[in-house]
């Protein structure tokens, strides 16, 4: 009787230490998270399960905005999951364009930083309509100015992404983590993409 208490016992110990491992990880080390629009394609696909690194930027300390054992700031390239400014109960998943201190701009679709013309092998154009900025910065905004602590964040699929373009910047303290690599993937009809699967995401 008392070897099947301490079997038990110890079943318990084990699921519960389990359930607080799991809970911190997810907390504070990596974290799924589903694509639901195509804002990112082609990089990101809807249907792709992804994870995210939300160590890297820092660990938040429970109730309060502030973050420590910060390993590096968001930089230029980044793949990141923040909490959209609009509506902080929704996660966005976006590429930062330009950190703080950058002069940013676009002018007929192009990205300009600092002046120069910035390399974006990454992102698409299904439209070949130009929008000449004003109530409309899809295809035309700026200069701007990336305040302190803030990034401009942009999608992939530019003419199909509600970004830092139309609500501004993130705050890098809204920021959850680094996307960092797809382990599951289904297309809109419900079959399994596995050429996906294990794709890190750049």
């Amino acid at each position: 009787m008392k070897s099947k208490k301490k079997l038990l016992l110890e079943y318990a110990q084990a699921i519960v230490t389990a359930l607080i491992l799991a809970l911190v990880i997810r907390a504070y080390i990596i974290q799924a998270f589903k694509i639901p629009s195509g804002s990112m394609i082609p990089t990101l696909l809807i249907g792709d399960h992804i994870l995210v690194n939300k160590f890297l930027y820092g660990t938040k300390i429970p109730f309060t905005d502030k973050k420590i054992l910060i390993i590096r700031k968001p930089v230029k390239g980044d793949i990141i999951v923040f909490k959209y400014p609009e509506n902080p109960q929704k996660d966005f998943i976006k590429r930062v364009i330009a950190t703080e201190g950058d002069i940013i701009e676009e002018r007929d679709k192009i990205v300009y930083v600092n002046g120069n013309m910035i390399s974006e092998p990454y992102a698409v154009h299904y439209d070949r309509y130009i929008r000449q900025g004003g109530n409309d910065p899809r295809d035309n905004f700026g200069s701007l100015i990336v305040p302190k602590n803030k990034v401009f964040v942009m999608g992939d699929n530019r003419d199909q992404s509600y970004d830092s373009r139309y609500w501004g910047f993130v705050d890098i303290k809204e920021i959850r983590g680094k996307a960092l690599i797809i382990y599951w993937s289904w297309d809109p009809d419900k079959w399994a993409r596995l050429n996906r699967i294990g794709r890190l995401i750049e």
